[in-house]
């Protein structure tokens, strides 16, 4: 079923929004997207701390041309001789030296050397990630909200924490979309017979995710009259995510992959 060009005329139906996102849905979600996909880097693991680990670190670097991401998401795993967890708490000063060089973008060495300190300490205290954003089972459609947050209070709480890092972990609290954090939770909540994500956490449901809102997702779900305003935050993620619900109310975040090819494979007018 390939999409090629489509014209969607103002004002769609419920009816054609749902009918072009599940026609959408089962081109783009498909396994052989897994390999040009920062989600890549993760699935070179079968360890669920490791895939913790770098699902984390790829998702933060989730900015800029995914080619770039992928790359500098292996140059990682290199540095931690393909044992993220095993170098997480196993590291010694003289392992941290040569990270000191690493940078993508505004991301550098200072904030990769906290990330890893603040991820041996969560993993002091935890057998899993998972508890840094939800410590306990949460049925509320509010549990990705309170997750973020608490998992950005946790971040910014050590004596050692650099300000400069504080940019790359966003919160509700602080309007954002949170939309690399969201693809983060999707990627650990989320689970389906295509093996893209990972399913790996308990704590919340896939109902609860909020849909990862970049500027591709952005711009279809404006032209499918998903949404009415061009700002990525918090306040747009969840108004679609509620849209979305109501075509797929167990799983809504399935429908980031539909929204993202549209628009990033140039198929959708208006």
């Amino acid at each position: 079923m390939q999409l090629r060009f489509l014209t969607v005329s103002p004002h769609p139906t419920a009816t054609k929004q749902k009918e072009l996102l599940e026609k959408a849905y089962l081109q783009y979600h498909q396994a052989d997207f897994i390999p040009n996909d920062p989600i890549s880097i993760p699935h070179r693991f079968s360890i669920k701390q490791d895939i913790e680990i770098m699902g984390l670190f790829a998702a933060l670097l989730a900015w800029g041309q995914r080619k770039t991401i992928v790359n500098k998401g292996s140059e990682l795993i290199r540095y931690f001789e393909n044992q993220p967890f095993g170098f997480i708490k196993n590291h010694s000063d003289k392992d941290l030296k040569q990270l000191l060089k690493f940078v993508h973008r505004t991301f550098n060495s200072t904030d990769l050397l906290y990330l890893i300190h603040f991820l041996k300490e969560v993993y002091r205290e935890f057998d899993s990630l998972e508890k840094a954003f939800f410590p306990n089972p949460d049925n509320s459609l509010f549990a990705v909200e309170r997750g973020l947050n608490h998992f950005k209070n946790r971040f910014i709480s050590s004596d050692f924490f650099p300000e400069r890092t504080g940019k790359h972990v966003a919160s509700p609290a602080q309007g954002s979309a949170c939309k690399r954090l969201n693809m983060f939770l999707r990627w650990m909540v989320r689970k389906d017979d295509k093996g893209i994500d990972f399913g790996i956490w308990q704590n919340i449901s896939p109902a609860q995710l909020i849909c990862p809102l970049d500027l591709h997702v952005l711009r279809s779900a404006n032209i499918l009259g998903l949404l009415n305003d061009s700002k990525s935050d918090w306040k747009n993620a969840t108004a679609l995510t509620q849209k979305l619900r109501k075509f797929d109310s167990d799983d809504p975040a399935k429908y980031d992959f539909a929204l993202f090819g549209l628009s990033e494979s140039g198929v959708l007018n208006q």
